[in-house]
């Protein structure tokens, strides 16, 4: 058990403007590049392109810092929005394009950071909320151990993703045996009728490249119709293109390419952190659909991943229950939204998040069911 006032001599609490001049990039980046749960999404690296693309969205950056060496111990961006449907409340910032709420913390980081970070993040209300958390985090881990809050997980869920190693070699092997197999072979062979096949797996500059065909893939299939493609408005486009840029420039993303002849049939975008892969966008060409191009793609970028050296965990960021990539990336993360609260005051409204966000995953799993009836 941990009481931040038992350091309050030893870090310190900053509120930063993330695009502010003032704001130390190398400092900020090194947290992240030695934070025990890696999140490209809070990096500077993510993070300033989407907020220079979005102005209108409030976020502020919170570090708890060491008065003595300066280092940054942990930092997240921190926004107030509503929890579910009513309940406003402070969160670590996730959006549509970062499904991924786990603050940096340095890998050297302890509990002292942690319920300093939670008592600064909580504010005078008592609480605050980190959606999209990994279960098994070693934040989530020892935010259960800040003396005088409660934790308590509002809602649970699991997405695809895949080990490493042995488990992964069998969960590669698993989802690709028998009749799977067999099809993705025969589909494949379908393909070379277009012409050869080739797979790319594009870094550093190259990426950048392989991006630009990815944005006009994506754009021809049915979110370019909808006008949800990234190359949709120019927001979206300014902000991934920097995204990709700057992750580019450390070999911090990979664009896996399946290509049949000099037609590209589906691209997948992953960002690698640390030890950890993550799947961030994918898209192919609607035109060879019966032979399940989004698949092909997903099990290809498996295999890579598993033959990358030092890679530890892969995460798909995809809904939970993807039909294409679940029965592929057959293990699973466990992520939640982890309330912390303190005081009775704060325990109430702990509460009533998660009444809330249960009601809002209810009514938002009913309208998916009536779509699926009523088109």
């Amino acid at each position: 058990m941990t009481d931040p006032s038992d350091r309050k001599d030893q870090l310190e609490v900053l509120w930063l403007d993330p695009l502010a001049p003032e704001t130390p990039l190398d400092q900020w980046q090194d947290l992240a590049d030695n934070s025990v749960d890696p999140n490209p999404f809070f990096t500077p690296e993510f993070l300033q392109p989407f907020l220079q693309a979005f102005p209108a969205a409030t976020v502020r950056l919170l570090v708890i810092r060491a008065k003595s060496s300066q280092d940054w111990r942990m930092a997240a961006p921190i926004g107030r929005r509503r929890a579910g449907l009513a309940v406003p409340i402070k969160t670590t910032w996730t959006s549509y394009f970062a499904p991924l709420g786990t603050p940096l913390l340095r890998d050297a980081g302890g509990p002292d950071d942690v319920a300093a970070f939670v008592q600064a993040g909580a504010g005078s209300a008592n609480l605050m909320a980190m959606p999209f958390l990994p279960c098994k985090s070693r934040v989530a881990s020892l935010a259960a151990e800040i003396t005088g809050w409660e934790s308590r997980w509002a809602e649970k869920l699991s997405r695809a993703g895949h080990s490493f190693g042995d488990l992964g070699e069998i969960q590669y092997k698993t989802a690709m045996s028998g009749k799977r197999r067999k099809e993705m072979r025969r589909q494949l062979r379908r393909l070379e009728d277009h012409g050869p096949i080739r797979i790319s797996h594009l870094t550093g500059e190259e990426a950048i490249e392989g991006f630009e065909e990815f944005l006009k893939l994506e754009a021809e299939g049915w979110k370019g119709r909808a006008g949800t493609a990234l190359s949709s408005n120019p927001e979206t486009a300014l902000f991934s293109r920097n995204v990709i840029k700057n992750r580019s420039l450390n070999n911090g993303v990979r664009i896996d390419q399946l290509w049949a002849g000099d037609t590209l049939i589906a691209s997948l975008i992953l960002f690698i952190e640390g030890a950890h892969v993550f799947s961030w966008k994918i898209a192919f060409n609607e035109t060879f659909a019966r032979m399940s191009p989004g698949a092909q793609i997903a099990a290809i970028s498996m295999k890579q991943n598993l033959q990358s050296p030092g890679i530890l965990e892969a995460d798909s960021l995809a809904v939970p229950g993807h039909t294409m990539i679940e029965p592929l990336w057959r293990g699973r993360v466990d992520i939640g939204t982890l309330v912390l609260s303190k005081g009775p005051l704060g325990s109430s409204l702990a509460s009533l998040t998660a009444v809330d966000l249960k009601l809002e995953r209810s009514l938002r799993s009913k309208a998916k069911a009536m779509k699926a009836v009523f088109g």
